[in-house]
């Protein structure tokens, strides 16, 4: 009876330790296995929390200037989301809060900020290239007119040269016409003349 009483107890302190060793396993793996892991950029906020105990319920909270995101919202052993953020012009401040049902040591809250996006430079819109070649087709149309108005003149440059000529004909008409009117006429002054002294003198005599 002694023997066999000393045999269960080795049996006993043998799974008495290794049920320690088991418990105390159990108690550290869900210390290392929670990962509330997030980010922030300047357009959303990524949430990867994984490896949380299914079996109890898990509280994820998100909220932006004190405005939430994502309302409390219950999950099992990960949530993967993708929250956007809207358009701002100044620096937002990103407050997340996990909760585990295991323990409070296993829950998360942390504050982050997002930033303000960079607005891109402006690109050229490409709609700018085509007017530019359309007035490139109808610049030849204007060349054309000027080139072909000064044509005309040109072709009627030779219509003064009958006007040229016109002052020699009327020179030589009035040289030639004008110069036996003007030796008749004084040829009649002196006839006439002659005469009226002629009859004077026969005048004068008579009455002598």
């Amino acid at each position: 009876m002694t023997v066999s009483n000393r045999s269960w107890r080795l049996r006993g302190a043998f799974i008495a330790a290794a049920a320690s060793v088991v418990g105390v396993g159990l108690c550290a793996v869900p210390a290392q296995a929670h990962t509330p892991t997030w980010s922030v950029s300047c357009s959303e906020v990524t949430l990867d929390l994984t490896a949380y105990n299914p079996g109890v319920t898990n509280t994820v909270t998100v909220s932006v200037d004190g405005k939430d995101i994502l309302p409390t919202e219950k999950f099992g052993s990960s949530v993967n989301k993708t929250l956007p953020l809207g358009e701002h012009t100044k620096p937002l401040t990103v407050h997340l809060v996990v909760k585990a049902g295991d323990g409070d040591q296993f829950s998360k809250d942390d504050t982050k900020t997002a930033p303000v996006c960079a607005t891109p430079p402006p690109t050229p819109p490409p709609v700018t290239q085509t007017p530019t070649g359309a007035p490139s087709s109808a610049a030849p149309a204007p060349s054309k007119s000027p080139s072909s108005a000064p044509s005309s003149p040109a072709a009627a440059a030779p219509a003064p040269s009958p006007s040229a000529s016109a002052p020699s004909d009327l020179a030589e008409t009035g040289s030639s016409s004008a110069t036996p009117l003007i030796a008749g006429a004084a040829a009649v002054v002196i006839l006439a003349g002659g005469g009226i002294m002629f009859a004077a003198r026969k005048r004068r005599s008579s009455e002598n």
